[in-house]
């Protein structure tokens, strides 16, 4: 199932193997059934789910456990946040009640964001799977709620203006559904048969993976799911410590600022990396306190990130387990911006969260730098509420998140308007315009704003949004929460590459406040504009061909390939002028090493 080469035999003797019940074909046969399980549970949201978020941009994740809450396996299209922060959670709140009290038909419910994901907006709906009259697994799912209540902005101070906090509750008891439940969610959200939906979407989705998992044991002759996934669990752990041991042995430090939001101050993020063998334990002594907006990190968002950045550098093809988490610890002081104490305001958690994986990538660069990319224009994943009254006072309400470049890495131009390290999709602009009573003007890639080296980095996206002011006008102003960041500090380029483009929120052209609320009228135009992601390498080893290809294609102006990579393009053919470029290089070439040796002298400035 998984290759085990890359450990020694010290590191081979931390997994004690049982003897195998299972051939490798008959292995590789049930894996990919458990995976097609989670999968098959994962499409019926697509088909059942009521909001665009879930349908067309995918914010969720389904799984399920063994009988002892030992996370077996993920949905193919998962959400790193929520997934890696429920291979923590999950196992806590199943085990939080007693085996023999769970009864065929419970359904529970729950938001706490220091419990799961991170935010209230992420509910997890959660079920036991009986067979043979007693628990032999749980399934569980994670939906992104759009709308949960609450002041929505990244200014609010306390988790208490956030929405409706929901602790561990019981939907359904025995198969009958507590709709005091539901009731209270619907009373708490501005639309609530959307988000009662939504709900019931989860439960549909819990109830597809329990009948398949009940299926697979009758099919394979199984009583429990246990042996299969201790199999699977300590294969998967071999596999992550392969991965890790790749990376050099040694102490990896790395210092890091993110911006504020709007006028806020700068947060500080202080880690190392330390690899001994097949072990890395991640430290964030010294980061930041807590701070008095929505970006503050529970410990499971911010373990989500780190242990996304190890795993997908490494080995992106190992699922996320039990075994998967193992060997990746980390430590982090309560109280700091990365693990906050409550009730500390944790809405838009991945305007710092989402930085993890890059300080991670940044920590190991010189000691892999084959294995990671330079910052991007998704990090943090670009974020936006939208919500008011239609023009028959309807309320409505719908997020979209908005990619960016991509950073560059080695071997590949990074890829343009993702969603990194989040997974997610793009919302299609005829679906936004159903959901929404505004008007999308233009959407499309931003000219020169991938950071150029070696190999570009992605580019950036503009959407500019208009708010009708005819029969259709929204009733009141249309409120805008933003949850973004790259205003300030652009995604950086790595060895000699240059950075991308910075984000960009313009109201009627001026500069808007991203960090709070804004309030917009019939006839106003809105406009975002998300970072280009960083180069890698220099510029003027680019291939001249590609940088042509890039002129065509619209991605890079004549006079940036000009003034950024030394190529000089015929402007009427479009071809590169081969003799000019290798002028030009030349005497870049000269006068960097002229402003190098100066330096060397001491006559430099």
């Amino acid at each position: 199932m998984h290759n085990e080469a890359g450990l020694n035999d010290s590191e081979k003797s931390k997994i004690q193997h049982p003897k195998s019940r299972f051939d490798p074909i008959t292995l590789e046969i049930l894996w990919r059934r458990l995976v097609s399980i989670v999968d098959e549970a994962d499409a019926s949201v697509a088909r059942t789910a009521f909001s665009s978020l879930l349908r067309d941009a995918h914010d969720y994740t389904c799984m399920f456990t063994d009988s002892r809450g030992q996370e077996l396996v993920q949905g193919t299209f998962c959400t790193p946040g929520q997934a890696g922060a429920m291979a923590l959670g999950v196992k806590n709140l199943i085990n939080s009640i007693a085996l023999d009290a769970y009864q065929p038909g419970d359904v529970f419910i729950v938001n706490d964001p220091w419990l799961l994901a991170g935010h209230l907006n992420d509910v997890c709906v959660m079920s036991p799977i009986f067979y043979k009259a007693r628990p032999v697994a749980f399934t569980a799912c994670v939906f992104h709620h759009s709308d949960i209540g609450g002041r929505v902005a990244s200014d609010n101070r306390q988790v208490y203006e956030e929405g409706i906090f929901i602790p561990p509750l019981k939907l359904y008891a025995a198969g009958v559904l507590n709709e005091s439940v539901l009731e209270l969610i619907r009373w708490n959200v501005r639309t609530p048969e959307e988000v009662t939906g939504d709900i019931r979407s989860q439960v549909a989705a819990n109830h597809v993976c329990a009948q398949k998992v009940i299926e697979m044991l009758e099919d394979e002759g199984l009583d429990s799911l246990d042996d299969l996934a201790d199999e699977i669990i300590d294969r998967t752990e071999m596999s992550m410590r392969a991965a890790i041991s790749k990376i050099p042995n040694g102490v990896y430090p790395y210092d890091g600022i993110i911006e504020g939001a709007g006028k806020r101050e700068d947060i500080s993020i202080k880690l190392t990396v330390e690899v001994k063998d097949s072990d890395i334990h991640i430290d964030f002594d010294g980061t930041s306190s807590q701070v008095d907006w929505g970006g503050n990190v529970v410990y499971n968002f911010t373990y989500a990130y780190v242990f996304m950045a190890v795993k997908s550098a490494f080995d992106p093809d190992i699922p996320i387990n039990e075994g998967a988490i193992r060997p990746v610890k980390m430590t982090a002081p309560e109280g700091t911006v990365v693990n906050c104490k409550f009730p500390a305001a944790v809405a838009a958690r991945m305007q710092i969260g989402h930085f993890m994986t890059e300080m991670v990538f940044k920590a190991l660069a010189a000691a892999t730098p084959d294995n990671i990319i330079a910052e991007s224009g998704g990090t943090p994943a670009q974020t936006n509420i939208f919500y008011g009254k239609r023009h028959n006072a309807a309320p409505w309400l719908t997020m979209i998140i908005r990619g960016g470049g991509l950073g560059a890495g080695s071997r590949m131009d990074g890829h343009h308007c993702a969603i990194f390290p989040a997974n997610g999709a793009n919302t299609p602009v005829e679906i936004f315009e159903s959901d929404t009573p505004l008007i999308v003007e233009e959407r499309s890639l931003v000219c020169d704003s991938g950071g150029p080296g070696r190999m570009r980095g992605g580019l950036g996206r503009k959407m500019t949004i208009r708010v009708p002011d005819d029969d259709y006008a929204p009733q009141g102003p249309t409120s805008i929460a933003i949850q973004a960041g790259r205003y300030k500090y652009p995604p950086r380029g790595l060895f000699g590459a240059g950075p991308g483009s910075g984000a960009r929120f313009l109201v009627d052209e001026q500069p808007g406040d991203p960090s709070g609320l804004t309030l917009c009228q019939p006839g106003n135009v809105i406009q975002f504009e998300s970072a280009g992601g960083g180069g890698y390498g220099d510029p003027l080893q680019r291939d001249p061909q590609a940088v042509a290809a890039d002129v065509v294609n619209g991605y890079v102006s004549l006079e940036k390939a000009l003034e950024d990579y030394g190529i000089v393009i015929d402007p009427l053919t479009l071809k590169v002028d081969a003799p000019g470029t290798e002028k030009v290089r030349d005497r870049r070439k000269d006068d960097l090493r002229m402003t190098n040796d100066d330096w060397e002298l001491g006559i430099g400035d």
